[in-house]
């Protein structure tokens, strides 16, 4: 990480060495290609200001010392649950279910789940914007007024919510997902790929969107829903 510190500072010419000592080592649990994306909304974040760095990946199915071009893999929960060190940790895994899972593994007191803010996310008024901790919010998310969310929840790109949205815990949303304005989202839901859930509707929990669904009315817990608009898939 020392040769990436220095062609940052090269390339903005505005970092001091003090700034470098101040940044907090984070890991990334999830080696796939999200994690490499993640990974690199952290250093886009860094050519910013310098908050991380990155010292490597968990990842309970990957051989340790297996790499990509922003770390390697370091282990896996064992692993983590022995680490000595003040350690932030970011999921890249778009599964509330084992996300969930992971949270209540983690038993480490030395490790904190700061939440990540793409350079390019939309804030119509920031002040009015609420979070907690671990939510991912990647590039182009769209953000308006008066949204609250709970902790770990994953926003990827392109994501749009509208003004007063409610969202809980756990959700995961992909590309393209819009949540219209007013609309209350409980926990460890899936929003697929350029789903639409229309004004003040109420989504529960563990509930599944299929990939371009319409959500026109409120949701059963536990239903997985396709369609335009979208209706209960038969099991």
């Amino acid at each position: 990480m020392v040769c990436e510190r220095s062609r940052i500072n090269r390339a903005t010419g505005t970092m001091l060495f003090n700034e470098f000592r101040d940044m907090k080592d984070i890991a990334i649990y999830g080696f796939g290609g999200f994690g490499r994306e993640i990974a690199s909304i952290i250093l886009s974040i860094n050519s910013i200001q310098p908050e991380w760095n990155i010292v490597g990946f968990f990842d309970d199915g990957v051989a340790v010392g297996a790499e990509n071009r922003y770390g390697s893999v370091l282990g896996g929960i064992e692993v983590l649950n022995q680490h000595t060190e003040e350690l932030d940790v970011v999921f890249a895994i778009a599964s509330p279910v084992i996300v969930q899972r992971l949270v209540l593994t983690i038993t480490n007191p030395k490790i904190s789940f700061p939440t990540i803010l793409a350079p390019t996310v939309l804030f119509f008024d920031r002040e009015t914007f609420r979070y907690g901790k671990g939510n991912v919010l990647c590039h182009n998310v769209r953000i308006s007024c008066d949204v609250t969310l709970g902790d770990f929840n994953l926003l990827n790109g392109g994501v749009s919510l509208g003004h007063d949205v409610k969202m809980g815990s756990y959700n995961m949303l992909q590309p393209e997902t819009r949540i219209s304005g007013e609309t209350v989202v409980g926990n460890a839901n899936f929003f697929g790929v350029r789903s639409l859930v229309l004004q003040g509707i109420k989504i529960g929990n563990d509930t599944r969107i299929g990939t371009g669904s319409v959500v026109m009315r409120k949701t059963k817990d536990g239903m997985t829903y396709f369609g335009n608009p979208a209706k209960i898939l038969a099991p």
